[in-house]
């Protein structure tokens, strides 16, 4: 089990990175175990069941959303997410079902894919100069967090080559549903 990460509503992006920073810094697991998922769609509206700000039955629609995945030596994958009321960690299979239920269910406009990408190359080219954070007149929608905006050395902003489920944009690779539980899950879906 980790220990305590900070964590900031909204922000799973940043959270994320962050988690992935004290897997690498703490040695607790092996960083090649673990991976940043990004969850969206064409449209940017996905719903997923079992979260903080929607207590009861219903999903949340985010407009993406980011969970880290550790794919565990031993076999079993787990998915870490700050924002469920599901276990900390949760067994993939359990996440699977229980906060994005089936495709079969949801209009084709609102399923969603998911973007794997490594987690050292996560810690490595993520950057966020926090500008969707702001309303349109430039205001916090919600205070920051209290550390530095998350660079890398040339890019100050690169955001939404991770929230695209384009294949040709960004790191990693993009999932369906369907393929990424296949592709990690225990079940055969």
């Amino acid at each position: 089990m980790l220990g305590p990460v900070p964590s900031a509503s909204n922000r799973s992006e940043e959270n994320i990175w962050k988690l992935c920073e004290y897997i690498k810094n703490h040695d607790q697991y092996p960083l090649e175990e673990c991976y940043a998922v990004f969850i969206s769609n064409e449209r940017k509206m996905i719903p997923i069941w079992k979260q903080q700000t929607r207590p009861g039955n219903g999903p949340v629609i985010w407009d993406y959303h980011v969970v880290l995945l550790h794919v565990s030596s031993g076999g079993q994958s787990f998915i870490y997410d700050l924002d469920t009321v599901l276990p900390f960690p949760c067994p993939f299979d359990t996440y699977v079902e229980d906060a994005f239920k089936s495709d079969d269910d949801i209009h084709p406009q609102f399923r969603r894919k998911f973007r794997v990408i490594r987690a050292d190359l996560y810690l490595k080219n993520f950057a966020s100069d926090r500008s969707h954070m702001k309303d349109s007149s430039g205001n916090w929608k919600e205070p920051p967090p209290p550390y530095p905006c998350i660079e890398t050395g040339d890019c100050k902003m690169n955001l939404n080559d991770f929230i695209s489920m384009d294949p040709e944009v960004g790191w990693g690779a993009v999932y369906t549903l369907s393929e990424f539980a296949h592709r990690f899950g225990s079940k055969n879906y």
